[in-house]
């Protein structure tokens, strides 16, 4: 699924997920976001490691990002263990 939303440079953007099994939501054992600039550099944040992926409530987190350049900014968020996605 691909969705594109439009900020100005300088904007404070937040990339909210949640991750979930048949029980409903749930905590995975590694969460790791990945946001690609528009250079091909790519920034990795790993929950429990970096601050700025931050732990909402259960199965609940985000990404506080800035959009510092401009073009075309893409992330992925990824798990392993129970909930992985």
């Amino acid at each position: 699924m691909s969705v594109a939303n439009q900020y100005e440079v300088g904007a404070l953007i937040r990339i909210s997920f949640t991750f979930t099994t048949a029980a409903g939501l749930a905590d995975p054992s590694t969460v790791t976001a990945k946001i690609k600039l528009p250079n091909g550099t790519t920034t990795t944040y790993v929950y429990g490691t970096d601050s700025q992926l931050v732990k909402d409530s259960t199965g609940t987190y985000h990404v506080d990002w800035s959009a510092t350049v401009t073009g075309l900014h893409q992330y992925r968020v990824s798990s392993t263990g129970a909930a992985q996605g």
